[in-house]
């Protein structure tokens, strides 16, 4: 046990000895440089080649990403151009599709911008075909049956709609083109394909409606998101000492310490001076990618903290969320920290989510139209009939498709947080807070008469106040919940991309909208002028959603009693809630859209189950070793010297000998603790023997694994507290949340 114990005191001497990096982005002068000076110098998008391009070319790409429409293929030769030079005179040497495969991260493939001309000479050579399009090796990413694994072909093509841009590392600028991946047969691979097809069928059928209501000149209807992002950032050396979290982003063992967030005093605290060189080096990094982040604080548990960009377009809002996690990552490594972005990577203290953010807004050449929030009423009756229909149409498909929702947050980390004091419920409802909760009500109850013009003044919503400022409270036990012109679907995890659950509720209202929309011109037959027909349909809207909106406390257990009696799902695990996704219902609302094929769905059930069942083999793997390798010998080695310690007593005949009983008390937890890695190996074989069956696999893990690793920490961290701390071989809690 010596040269486990003078390593972890070498480690926590070396960690109080660490000093500050100091951060980027300053001047000369040592004074920090104002961020409007180089935010975005490391992007290029379509406003920064207004002036490079011929203006025929620059209109054809400003229209394509403007109204959604397909980029013409002849104008790629002179963009390329374009980007070549821009990315050149950085010093950019290669470039690279950069997309998003379902593995929740990114991947690229380099190449250089090198060729040799007629003459065998060499030169910086991109090509319109270059940026449209690349070749990468398909077989090797997750498809969940749509390649097989002898079927590499894949492609990457280019998204306009997000700027190019350069990643600096120690000697190399790469020059990224944001891309999404599809197969040899155009099957989507990625998580932007849906994503971008949910969007353009979210905004044809929102066009319809707003038509029908009489907007006309409407060009798109687009979605905006903000996601704010917590993390963990903790000492580099206490991470790779701990296994647990090396393998699998959480500690399986360890006990809590005295004192964890009971104090509440780490919540929007002085943000300590190394964390603080941390955070402004990532926003240093990020400005120059064109990432707009706006807040920094400290989150609720000890080491955790949290970052939240302005609100953009979707699309562009899930690339930066991507570049905030890598930069994160990245810049931590260099400052000796790690930045931590499971959901629960310490038990008994908060785990991290990702709030996201998510509206819907007009691009039109109607000045009255461009750029308004569909989500935030307006100063006359029409305006607010438009407000009262969106948000009907939002409330019928979380209530429809609530399950459809919960499936595309379910992880094997989420559901650390899921259900806990710390996030959302596993079950989905909608906070609408009092004032628009008292309007929808008085619609559903009829108790007003006339045409719709009067109902909306005497609902008293003729003029209705800036919602987005204090006319709704928050509700932070909410999982999807209006917070004034947006909803916020606060259940999504910190690890995760947004792109999949983003899509999931952009295909819900898509669905919603469309039915609205028939029973809106079904009425129109019946009723002459539109406000009045509207406002007859949003009621049958409204009442057939109330079950869904819930204003109290989601943690409540009185909350469950109440949901199952509204027949809202309670979807506690992942692989029940993963079911969500190939259900009748899902299935239809998918195809009907177009979003995906029924083969691209189920590709999406089985990538996800076949991540939970390796994420909880990982995890259970690396708890077994833990325990041969770490807790056991640790304890025997404290129990050797126990044995002495009440062997010298003895011979001098002390009475009391304490060390005895603890000895005998270490002896029968660890004689728990071997039957427990047992009962581990029986679950672990047995999963592994249904490696063909991935629901299989998944049930039994999700039970009896859970419950074995659950039964086998509580004794680890018995021994943890009664083991001499000499003799402990891995940073506990205390040091890594409480750093000295």
């Amino acid at each position: 046990m010596t040269a486990s114990l003078n390593s972890r005191k070498a480690v926590l001497a070396a960690i109080a000895s660490k000093p500050i990096r100091i951060p980027a982005g300053l001047s000369a002068d040592g004074v920090p440089l104002p961020i409007s000076e180089y935010f975005g110098i490391n992007t290029l998008g379509v406003r920064q080649m207004k002036e490079k391009l011929p203006i025929p070319v620059y209109h054809s790409l400003s229209a394509a990403i403007r109204q959604g429409k397909k980029l013409d293929v002849s104008v790629a030769p002179a963009i390329a151009k374009v980007i070549k030079e821009w990315a050149i005179s950085r010093g950019v040497t290669h470039f690279t599709h950069w997309f998003q495969p379902q593995t929740g991260l990114t991947a690229e493939k380099h190449d250089a911008f090198f060729a040799f001309d007629e003459d065998k000479l060499p030169m910086e050579s991109f090509t319109g075909e270059q940026l449209i399009q690349s070749e990468p090796d398909a077989s090797s990413f997750p498809s969940g049956g749509l390649r097989a694994t002898w079927e590499a072909r894949g492609y990457t093509a280019w998204n306009p709609a997000s700027p190019v841009f350069i990643v600096e590392s120690t000697g190399a600028r790469t020059l990224c083109i944001p891309s999404v991946f599809i197969g040899y047969n155009g099957e989507a691979l990625d998580e932007m394909t849906p994503l971008l097809r949910s969007s353009d069928v979210l905004s044809e059928r929102a066009i319809t409606l707003l038509e029908l209501l009489g907007d006309k000149g409407v060009e798109r209807v687009f979605t905006t998101l903000g996601a704010e992002q917590e993390y963990f950032l903790i000492d580099r050396t206490h991470f790779a000492m701990r296994p647990d979290l090396v393998m699998g982003g959480r500690t399986l063992i360890g006990a809590p310490p005295p004192r964890g967030q009971q104090l509440e005093d780490h919540y929007f605290g002085g943000i300590p001076e190394r964390i603080q060189g941390c955070i402004s080096e990532v926003e240093f990094e990020l400005y120059k990618l064109g990432v707009p982040i706006i807040t920094r604080h400290n989150e609720v548990a000890p080491c955790q903290f949290e970052m939240a960009p302005y609100f953009e377009e979707t699309d562009l809002a899930v690339d930066h969320n991507m570049l905030v996690m890598a930069t994160l990552r990245r810049v931590a490594l260099r400052h000796g920290l790690q930045a931590v972005m499971h959901e629960k990577p310490f038990a008994g203290i908060n785990g991290s989510g990702k709030h996201c953010n998510w509206s819907m807004s007009i691009a039109s050449n109607s000045e009255e139209l461009n750029g308004l929030n569909l989500l935030k009423p307006g100063k006359t009756p029409h305006q607010n009939i438009r407000f009262l229909v969106f948000l009907a149409a939002i409330l019928r498909g979380v209530h429809k498709h609530s399950g459809l929702l919960r499936a595309g947050i379910a992880t094997s980390g989420n559901e650390h947080r899921l259900g806990a004091n710390e996030a959302p419920p596993a079950i989905i409802s909608v906070f609408m807070g009092e004032m628009l909760t008292r309007v929808i009500e008085e619609i559903v109850a009829g108790r007003t008469s006339g045409s719709a013009a009067q109902q909306m003044i005497k609902l008293g919503v003729e003029r209705l106040p800036e919602v987005q400022r204090d006319n709704t409270d928050r509700n932070r036990t909410s999982p999807f919940a209006f917070t004034g012109s947006k909803f916020e679907f606060r259940a999504v995890g910190s690890s995760a991309s947004i792109a999949f659950p983003v899509c999931l509720v952009n295909v819900a209202v898509a669905d919603a909208i469309q039915e609205i929309t028939v029973e809106l011109r079904a009425e129109l037959k019946k009723t002459k002028k539109i406000d009045d027909a509207v406002l007859k349909v949003v009621k049958r809207f409204f009442k057939e959603s109330t079950p869904v909106r819930f204003e109290g406390n989601n943690y409540s257990a009185e909350w469950v009693v109440e949901a199952e009696k509204r027949g809202l799902p309670n979807l506690r695990r992942s692989p029940e809630a993963l079911k969500q996704l190939i259900t009748k219902q899902s299935r239809s609302a998918f195809t009907k859209t177009g979003v995906l094929t029924s083969a691209e769905l189920d590709s999406r059930y089985h990538v996800r189950v076949e991540r939970y069942v390796k994420d909880m083999l990982i995890e259970m793997h690396t708890m077994r070793e833990m325990i041969d390798t770490l807790v056991i010998p640790g304890s025997y080695g404290y129990l050797a010297e126990l044995s002495e310690a009440a062997a010298n007593a003895r011979a001098a005949r002390i009475a009391v000998i304490p060390q005895v009983i603890t000895a005998t008390q270490v002896g029968e937890l660890v004689q728990e603790l071997q039957e427990f890695r047992e009962d581990m190996s029986d679950v672990i074989a047995r999963a592994e023997a249904l490696h063909e069956e991935g629901a299989e696999q998944a049930e039994l893990l999700t039970t009896e694994g859970a419950e074995t690793m659950a039964e086998a920490r509580k004794v680890c961290d018995a021994l943890e507290v009664m083991v001499g701390d000499d003799y402990w071989p891995i940073p506990k809690y205390r040091e890594m949340l409480f750093p000295v």
